[in-house]
């Protein structure tokens, strides 16, 4: 019992110990702040990358795409672990809108099948649409069916009464975004027009028409706009499938896909079902190795979600490891200034050290005071850093509102971001983590002058001269 009195007592009253307390709180603070904020962007990130891809992709390197993607659809629909299949066409093409022209990503889609492989409909910005209700049919095998959505294509059916067919644009294409992170898009889905350019390729990746005409144009209406959070917002543009086919070349015989994109039914593990569809698509390869064309195959490949979204998730992950490893550098300070605040400590108490000894205390004894002592700063500073970073992140979105209006100062550019409110939810595990890592820093520090005060000799402490 006289342990954890001791113990208290040295954190109440030795000043120097507020010193510590205040070193492991805020150390506690800054972690959960910036470790709840990134984390968050980090995961809605992927999770929202995750939703507009799928579960697995199989994609061509090359802008001629691969041919006989349809014979594979149905091989993939016969698969009990796939729910549903989406062929894409992928390329680039100059856009004109009214406001600009540039060069975007233009993505080609079926409504029907991709709505039920991505979440792709909940991510339009203006929601007055067909709504897209799901369509469940069995053949008599009591198979599933691929029957999609009825209404899907009102996506590309633009509400203006006009005969021009409609696309889909990431919405900081049409539109700015201001210094507060909103989106200057009228309250109704404006009548524009949009002209799309591109370069028909051929199935030996040369440009299909010859001459003057070397591009092909059609004049589309907007019909939509999508906000993802991603770089999509800012690259694509979303046109049905066949007049992406059209457009790209890839309509000639055989028809070309520049992708499919894939969902696993509920419960498939992500990674066993894409080495599945690798095989599948390997087997088919090899079967069809001599038709026309097929030389397209060698540019495919099967990939999940994460590794096909590779070069957007790195920058992401990159960042957040990054920031672990200055926080555990962070740590290893804390380390130190618990360190020299014991050793302090176990200096000016020496006479406390040879008077316990000298009443029988052991050097295991001793050191459990000190390690209790420890133990304490290293609770009591990771509640008070923990409360402290509660609050802080509660109010985070109003204090960068308050900054930014007196300072303007933001924590990013909602210019050039897409993000939008600060995260501020806070992941109990990761605290749980924290608070951990904490204490056992403070144990850690705590060590080395706990054994020094364990081996302190008590008949030389308890000498006249040195008391």
């Amino acid at each position: 019992m006289y342990k954890i009195i001791l113990a208290f007592r040295y954190l109440l009253k030795r000043r120097i110990s507020y010193f510590a307390l205040f070193a492991v709180a805020l150390c506690v603070f800054v972690v959960l702040v910036v470790m709840t904020v990134l984390s968050s962007l980090t995961a809605d990130f992927k999770e929202k990358t995750h939703r507009i891809t799928g579960d697995c992709v199989i994609s061509s390197r090359s802008l001629a795409g691969f041919p006989y993607y349809e014979d594979f659809l149905k091989t993939l629909e016969k698969q009990d672990i796939v729910e549903a299949v989406s062929p894409v066409i992928k390329s680039y093409a100059i856009v004109k809108t009214p406001q600009n022209e540039q060069t975007l990503k233009i993505v080609g889609i079926d409504p029907c099948s991709h709505n039920r492989t991505t979440g792709f409909s909940d991510f339009l910005y203006y929601k007055n649409f067909t709504p897209l209700e799901k369509v469940a049919d069995f053949n008599s095998d009591g198979k599933k069916t691929l029957t999609g959505y009825p209404d899907a294509g009102s996506i590309f059916t633009p509400a203006s009464d006009t005969n021009m067919p409609a696309v889909i644009a990431g919405i900081a294409v049409m539109f700015d975004r201001n210094s507060g992170g909103k989106y200057n898009a009228p309250i109704s889905l404006p009548t524009t027009e949009i002209t799309i350019t591109s370069f028909p390729i051929t199935a030996k990746g040369t440009l299909e028409r010859a001459g003057t005409s070397v591009v092909a144009s059609k004049t589309f209406v907007l019909g939509n706009v999508v906000q993802t959070g991603c770089s999509a917002d800012w690259e694509n543009i979303y046109l049905s499938f066949n007049d992406a086919q059209n457009l790209c070349g890839l309509a000639g015989e055989p028809k070309r896909a520049n992708a499919i994109h894939i969902k696993f039914s509920k419960g498939v593990d992500i990674n066993k079902g894409c080495a599945k569809i690798d095989s599948l698509w390997r087997e088919f390869a090899g079967q069809n190795k001599d038709l026309a064309y097929s030389n397209l195959f060698k540019n495919v490949s099967v990939q999940n979600w994460r590794d096909y979204n590779r070069t957007t998730i790195a920058v992401a992950e990159t960042q957040q490891a990054l920031m672990i490893i200055v926080f555990a550098m962070i740590g290893v300070i804390t380390v130190f200034i618990v360190f020299v605040v014991f050793y302090m400590i176990v200096c000016h108490k020496s006479r406390d050290i040879g008077i316990l000894k000298s009443v029988g205390a052991s050097n295991g004894d001793l050191m459990a005071v000190f390690m209790v002592f420890a133990f304490l700063t290293g609770l009591l500073g990771s509640a008070i850093g923990s409360l402290a970073g509660w609050r802080f992140l509660v109010h985070i979105n109003q204090i960068e509102g308050w900054l930014f209006r007196h300072f303007n100062f933001q924590l990013w550019d909602r210019t050039i971001y897409a993000i939008g409110d600060i995260p501020n939810k806070i992941d109990l595990s990761v605290l749980a983590i924290i608070i951990l890592s904490a204490i056992a820093a403070c144990l850690l520090g705590a060590f080395i002058p706990s054994r020094q005060a364990a081996k302190t000799d008590a008949v030389k402490t308890l000498q006249v001269n040195r008391l």
